[in-house]
């Protein structure tokens, strides 16, 4: 199995929807920046925008254009910080510049820095983050293989060869201001 990277990269430059492993399962992303891009991730699932969505990444720095974490405390920053990289998800105070394609109805948004080498690698030659959401179609468990992906998306949709982690569920979802749980890891 070949790594191609480079074809994925391309891909979301030209601002099509991808998948690629992540901690537990198969994710979609795009480039958070293409409103088109993420309306047609959104139609693929059958999710409605107000939502909201996840972005993951390679570093923290790759997320600060998106969040507003002057409103954290240093004690909330190093929690967010302590599990990261890592399955953990953080709901954070969004910029005010944010898209509501990405936050929905909130002011905030879903970020996290993810453990998986492939995601850093992807995240990194695409050079910010990249939407994350489980790669299946409504109603259908999340794809843990490649070729789950192309049963469910068909066998030209771009993934990103690799194995997803071996993690069972997906990644927690907590809020950094509060510390409240809103989906167990």
């Amino acid at each position: 199995m070949t790594n191609n990277l480079e074809f994925i990269v391309e891909q979301l430059k030209q601002q099509q929807v991808v998948a690629y492993p992540t901690e537990a399962v198969f994710g979609l992303g795009c480039d958070p920046d293409v409103q088109s891009a993420v309306e047609y991730l959104l139609q693929l699932k059958q999710r409605s925008w107000e939502k909201g969505l996840i972005l993951i990444a390679a570093n923290y720095e790759q997320l600060q254009p998106y969040i507003d974490d002057t409103q954290l405390t240093a004690e909330q920053k190093a929690t967010m910080f302590s599990s990261w990289p890592g399955p953990v998800t953080w709901v954070v105070p969004a910029r005010s510049s944010t898209s509501k394609w990405l936050t929905g109805k909130f002011n905030s948004l879903a970020v996290r820095v993810s453990d998986h080498l492939l995601v850093q690698e992807l995240c990194r030659a695409f050079g910010k983050p990249l939407v994350s959401t489980s790669a299946n179609l409504s109603g259908l468990e999340p794809c843990k293989t490649e070729q789950c992906v192309q049963q469910q998306f068909g066998d030209h949709f771009p993934v990103l060869n690799g194995l997803v982690g071996g993690r069972q569920k997906p990644s927690e979802i907590r809020d950094v201001l509060t510390g409240k749980l809103y989906r167990q890891g």
